[in-house]
């Protein structure tokens, strides 16, 4: 309830203070539940690519810290957030959305690098992807990397890509992860090229508490 009334409410509000997203291959998303796998980019990321593929509705990791208030825990909760620990990730972090995936129409969102101040892929995605059956759909966000920015009417602009399949009877041992990740950041490159072949990503220097 609550996710589809800020969708109604959020959606609009950018489209005045920004224009309308332009969204490239929409044709690629699948039926049923999948894993958005994207770079992160910008705290926005997670609710510029739910936009982009509603009326299909997400869960959400988010980090443990973000819970500690009830009531911000409640609304995340309300949104289909749930939390990580994200220095110590224990079991949930992999059934957790699994359950959601298999047991619900929520797909989810996972940035495979886990921060905007890293690039290295890691493998939560592809175990995940795995267990729940789901294939893993490559998509990448340029434009504004802040609120504010949002004002300056540079575009949004977010592509997918087409789907990976994560092969259930295979192993997935370090030589098959780098296979998948070296698919993954293939997909990335040639999106990003897509939208303009000009792009470069610059990241931003961590700060001392990442809260995104």
């Amino acid at each position: 309830m609550l996710y589809t009334f800020l969708v109604k409410i959020v959606g609009p509000f950018l489209n005045l203070i920004n224009g309308r997203a332009h969204i490239y291959n929409r044709e690629n998303l699948p039926d049923g539940n999948y894993i958005i796998v994207a770079p992160h980019r910008t705290w926005m990321d997670p609710v510029l690519i739910a936009l982009a593929v509603w009326p299909k509705k997400f869960s959400f990791m988010a980090k443990k810290e973000l819970f500690k208030n009830p009531i911000a825990g409640r609304f995340l909760k309300a949104l289909n957030a749930y939390p990580v620990d994200r220095k110590n990730p224990g079991p949930s972090a992999i059934k957790t959305p699994v359950k959601f995936l298999r047991k619900s129409d929520l797909s989810t969102i996972i940035f495979p690098s886990g921060s905007r101040y890293s690039a290295k892929l890691k493998g939560g995605a592809t175990l995940i992807a795995k267990m729940a059956n789901v294939p893993l759909v490559p998509a990448v966000y340029q434009g504004p990397l802040s609120f504010g920015k949002l004002f300056s009417r540079q575009p949004r602009q977010i592509a997918f890509g087409k789907p990976i399949v994560v092969e259930r009877k295979k192993r997935l041992d370090e030589e098959y992860q780098a296979t998948l990740e070296k698919q993954m950041q293939d997909a990335f490159n040639q999106l990003d090229h897509q939208i303009n072949p000009n792009f470069k990503y610059v990241m931003p220097p961590k700060p001392k508490d990442d809260d995104f």
